[in-house]
């Protein structure tokens, strides 16, 4: 039964209508199978976590099941490290592919040998043969969208020279490139894709399972509709760029079909639109140029919209899931802005991450009818919304750290904050009048003075004595945290970087890193990484989970309190 909590798309309507008519009835599997096919040559990211989300989530809400299956038949891009970093991405999105106490855990190397033996089949049969062009020349023949292609000279070879030649292949006698299996259809077919396509090439490359037992591999065409099969897939779901290889998909698997190879009914594929977000590019060949040059540090930097990356930058799982639910499943392409995913983020953080205190560009507040050494204690609610989630407690001393920005010397219109004669509450505190300020040579501030009033502090009745206007945030300087924290933001200035042949590098955001040295409460010494927290006033944050220590502690800046990108 679907889950009620999910919005519907067609997709849903596709699963209800297969279940009411017992469309992928079969003794002993569920209904409902979906699979998730990433090839490991690099990092996911938030377009793969739509995919993500979508795969596993319908197999859950139709109680069935999803595979994580690796589509691992290009030996030269694919290395176990790629491998390792997506199933913990899968996994740390909250999915898991084990169904009743099985792992559904596949490679397509798992499939090698029942791949060739259908191959041999459908050469056997005439729907594949050898062609021994030169890849000019095959090109040169496939024609284009206005012209027919042409039929290899090859194409009429017989089944028991092709298979040969396969078979010889295979054995490693020639060279990369120097012969190709392909599938005859027809090569005056308005679709491109099915004008004998390649479905088995000759590489002499060492794969990261199998080793070096193939020099032959298997194109992704031919190998994930009958990998699909293979596994009992109900409903291969992709995104639109595929919809012009469903014929192909469905004409391979029916052909391995008529060989008794596969049983009805057999996958159908259905093809969703893409996730195009704003402020972002998702492709791999440009995020890898990101890491090579060093524009980013590495992969999982929380600049880079990489899973990796965003679980750095402080996401959490459940924002991207919920981000997945709300911009839906459509047919047609369309652009999400990157306010979206952020105001996700925010909705899952604040009920949840507890508060806490933050001076991000520190100025000396000095209160000088305080004695040296006193220390207040004060407190604040761990949540303001949670009162069960009790209070968190932080002394005041005669220097605090406050914001620059929270001082000025001749106030401007509306500035309710530190001048001098102007009173303020520090927040959780006492309320503070300013007495005046010290500056440097250069005739910069670099400390507030200011006397408190001791019968003001907040929680006690004398506070409803004194009605001001502004209130700051402070932390004690004798008992402050010192931490590095990182301020990060959108790493594009350009809503579309990836689009209309920009030249993205010419559009990265000179402010998409800045890095502070900040006082934090002292309670903060406790957070571990990848805690999260909501720094009053300026954001939400997180303890890098790579580079925070007790000593030198790290926080990084997840998303502002406020879209501060808006029109």
């Amino acid at each position: 039964m679907s889950n009620t909590t999910s919005s519907s798309n067609f997709l849903r309507n596709i699963i209800e209508e297969d279940l009411a008519a017992g469309t992928h009835t079969r003794a002993g599997l569920p209904s409902v199978i979906t699979r998730f096919p990433p090839e490991p040559n690099g990092y996911l990211h938030i377009g793969h976590a739509k995919s993500i989300c979508l795969n596993f989530g319908l197999a859950r809400d139709y109680v069935g099941r999803c595979h994580l299956r690796f589509d691992d038949t290009n030996p030269e891009q694919e290395e176990q490290e790629y491998v390792d970093t997506i199933i913990d991405s899968v996994q740390w999105l909250g999915f898991s592919w084990q169904h009743q106490e099985q792992t559904h855990l596949y490679y397509a190397s798992n499939y090698f040998e029942q791949l060739y033996a259908m191959a041999e089949y459908l050469i056997q049969a005439g729907h594949a043969y050898v062609d021994s062009q030169n890849a000019k020349d095959m090109a040169a023949n496939r024609g284009s969208f206005s012209e027919a292609g042409k039929n290899s000279p090859y194409r009429e070879r017989s089944a028991e020279e092709s298979l040969a030649l396969f078979r010889r292949m295979k054995a490693g006698e020639f060279a990369d490139g120097e012969h190709v299996l392909r599938a005859k259809i027809d090569m005056a077919s308005p679709n491109m894709n099915m004008r004998d396509p390649a479905i088995y090439r000759i590489r002499h490359a060492h794969h990261h399972r199998t080793g070096d037992t193939w020099c032959i591999y298997p194109m992704y065409d031919y190998t994930h509709p009958l990998s699909d099969a293979l596994e009992n897939i109900t409903h291969s779901i992709c995104t639109l760029e595929f919809q012009d290889h469903r014929p192909f998909y469905d004409w391979i698997i029916a052909r391995c079909a008529e060989g008794g190879y596969f049983q009805q009914p057999v996958p159908q594929q259905y093809e969703f639109a893409r996730l195009n977000l704003t402020y972002v590019v998702t492709s791999k060949r440009k995020l890898r140029q990101l890491v090579e040059q060093g524009i980013v540090n590495g992969w999982d930097d929380p600049r880079m919209p990489t899973i990796v990356g965003l679980r750095r930058r402080g996401y959490t799982p459940e924002s991207i899931q919920l981000f997945c639910e709300r911009i839906g499943v459509t047919r047609s392409d369309g652009w999400i802005d990157m306010s979206t995913l952020e105001g996700c983020l925010r909705e899952d953080l604040d009920p949840k991450a507890p508060r806490a205190t933050a001076v991000l560009r520190p100025l000396q507040l000095i209160i000088d009818n305080l004695a040296d050494g006193v220390a207040i204690e004060c407190s604040a609610p761990v949540h303001p919304h949670h009162p069960e989630h009790g209070m968190r407690t932080f002394p005041l001393s005669n220097t605090l750290w406050i914001e620059q920005e929270d001082f000025m010397e001749v106030p401007s219109k509306g500035y309710f904050r530190l001048f001098p004669g102007n009173k303020v509450r520090l927040r959780h505190g006492f309320v503070v009048e300013c007495t005046g300020c010290d500056k440097d040579e250069q005739g910069n501030v670099i400390a507030v003075h200011c006397n408190y009033f001791p019968d003001s502090q907040s929680g006690t009745p004398g506070s409803a004595n004194y009605k001001v206007k502004g209130n700051i945030h402070w932390v004690s300087a004798a008992h402050a945290l010192s931490a590095e924290v990182r301020l990060y933001d959108r790493l594009f200035t350009d809503p579309n970087p990836d689009a209309g042949g920009k030249d993205f590098i010419t559009l990265l955001n000179p402010n998409a890193l800045e890095v502070v040295q900040a006082y934090l409460e002292p309670g903060m010494r406790d957070a571990l990484p990848d805690a999260r927290y909501q720094f009053e006033r300026h954001g939400y944050f997180v303890a890098d989970r790579v580079d925070s220590v007790a000593e030198k502690p790290v926080f990084n800046r997840i998303t502002t309190l406020k879209d501060s990108w808006a029109k």
